[in-house]
């Protein structure tokens, strides 16, 4: 393995905690003997090239300094490759990071994993999602959190996760149950009435909120959950259930656990990792180790955690 490490960097994560994070990360990567190269990029699709260049190149593996968005972009360079991904989880959100058990808004520390996982070639192989060509780590999300994610995104001001509460509060007073047209892997396309359907490879999104709280990056197989046809009333009361993953136990919610999954439904957009995928229809597979990452194997029977998790 080269010792030349490429760090991809977003400079506007978290409130630009992107750039102030890139240095010591990247200090801590060559206080272990690596060196390093900074990939930065004009705009997305510059800086998508030039990390394909690094891992054609060869380097020793891509890290993302950035929140989950960083981690998507760079998905799209590593997955169905041989080189590692590590991350130096400095957005606001960091749900990928959470899943892997690696440190959060700690550039410093997470460098030191990063280097400490190559040197002792602690390397672990996990799933990813892939609709349409294009990888995801965490949730796929469509229906009301989507609808969310489309209004907040419209919204000029405030800026920061306050938008996305009024952008909440703004979709509740609107809300009514979507009608759904869903395949689980092979079987025949059912039409259901439903508030969301999040399909999950990791357990979280949206910084800790545990939709998918069952969620296993090992298990080659997405859990599904859907929110189904329910009331204004108890969706504000079982919003807060999902940051600790009680939701699941609600009559209102059903639970899958598929290979591969199609949506359907009318105005609805698909966000992955937070990304914009584009409307509906989507079909989503499973595919078992689809990338190398720089994290710490949990122990047996246990699933990586983060101090930080809700």
């Amino acid at each position: 393995m080269t010792s030349e490490i490429t760090l991809f960097v977003n400079p506007t994560a978290g409130r630009g905690r992107g750039a102030h994070a890139a240095q010591p990360a990247a200090s801590a990567l060559r206080a272990a003997g690596f060196s390093v190269r900074t990939v930065l990029g004009e705009n997305a699709e510059d800086a998508l090239r030039r990390a394909r260049e690094a891992v054609e190149d060869g380097t020793g593996a891509l890290v993302t300094v950035g929140g989950d968005g960083m981690v998507n972009l760079a998905l799209q360079a590593v997955g169905g490759t041989r080189t590692p991904l590590g991350v130096v989880a400095v957005g606001t959100g960091n749900d990928f990071a959470r899943a892997l058990g690696l440190p959060i808004r700690d550039p410093v520390r997470a460098g030191e994993l990063a280097a400490r996982a190559l040197k002792g070639a602690h390397i672990r192989d996990i799933d990813l999602g892939r609709t349409d060509g294009r990888w995801f780590a965490t949730v796929l999300a469509s229906g009301f959190d989507s609808r969310v994610n489309d209004r907040g995104n419209r919204m000029r001001w405030p800026s920061g996760r306050f938008k996305y509460d009024l952008a909440m509060l703004a979709e509740l007073a609107s809300f009514k149950p979507i009608p759904y047209k869903i395949a689980l892997d092979d079987g025949e396309t059912r039409e259901i009435e439903a508030t969301l359907v999040a399909v999950g490879n990791a357990s979280s999104y949206g910084g800790g909120m545990r939709i998918c709280a069952g969620a296993d990056l090992t298990d080659g197989l997405f859990d599904v959950t859907v929110v189904g046809d329910c009331s204004r009333t108890t969706l504000i009361k079982v919003f807060p259930k999902v940051y600790r993953g009680t939701h699941l136990g609600h009559p209102v919610v059903t639970t899958h656990r598929v290979a591969s999954i199609t949506l359907a439904a009318d105005g609805i957009t698909g966000y992955a990792d937070g990304e914009r995928l584009g409307p509906l229809p989507l079909t989503a597979e499973c595919v078992r180790g689809a990338v190398r990452v720089l994290a710490p194997v949990p122990a047996p029977g246990r699933k990586a955690a983060n101090p930080g998790l809700r």
